[in-house]
């Protein structure tokens, strides 16, 4: 798809929850919506998603990847096995091994979830989470998805919550309406 800077050297790609295909989970606890992939060579570098967890049951183990897993919706829930026990908290990214055989145990009900899934080999990712103001300075691949409010960058446009941005450039703009975003950045190893 492109070379290892992360992103295509594609204009900005706009992504959107709203508009995204729900697809079943197969355990029947949930569904994924697909909001960007990139592979290389026909193997992934990283995909983003935003989950619907409907109940609790096996939580899908991606091995040899990584995974960063911030609630945007709802109380979160419990990931752990035997050896682990992780926390999912609202706004609260949460960074662990994609390979983990895992149980969801939800705490008040359904939640919702962004998710990145990487390749650790390939790439490191970060995420933060944004809130009302001007954007922090970032150079380089990110993507900023709206959680709640609005966010408007320069030369891009408006953004409203379930929507965001893929980009590789330096982003200006800023943060309103009482609004949060999350801001993820992805680095070369």
């Amino acid at each position: 798809m492109s070379t290892l800077n992360q992103f295509p050297k594609d204009p900005p790609m706009r992504i959107s929850a709203l508009t995204a295909q729900p697809v079943p989970w197969k355990n029947g606890g949930g569904v994924t919506r697909e909001l960007a992939l990139h592979q290389e060579g026909g193997q992934l570098i990283w995909r983003l998603s935003l989950a619907e967890i409907s109940r609790s049951g096996p939580f899908s183990a991606f091995p040899g990847l990584a995974r960063i897993h911030c609630i945007v919706e709802g109380a979160g829930h419990t990931l752990s096995n035997n050896d682990t026990q992780l926390q999912a908290w609202p706004l609260k990214p949460l960074r662990f091994d994609g390979g983990l055989d895992l149980e969801s145990r939800l705490r008040e009900g359904s939640c919702k979830a962004f998710n990145v899934i990487y390749d650790p080999v390939r790439v490191t990712a970060d995420a933060a989470i944004l809130r009302d103001g001007a954007l922090p300075d970032a150079a380089g691949s990110q993507v900023f998805f709206v959680v709640s409010g609005s966010l408007n960058l320069a030369g891009q446009g408006h953004f409203a919550p379930g929507e965001g941005i893929v980009l590789e450039s330096t982003a200006s703009g800023r943060i309103s309406d009482g609004g949060v975003v999350i801001q993820l950045r992805f680095l070369p190893v």
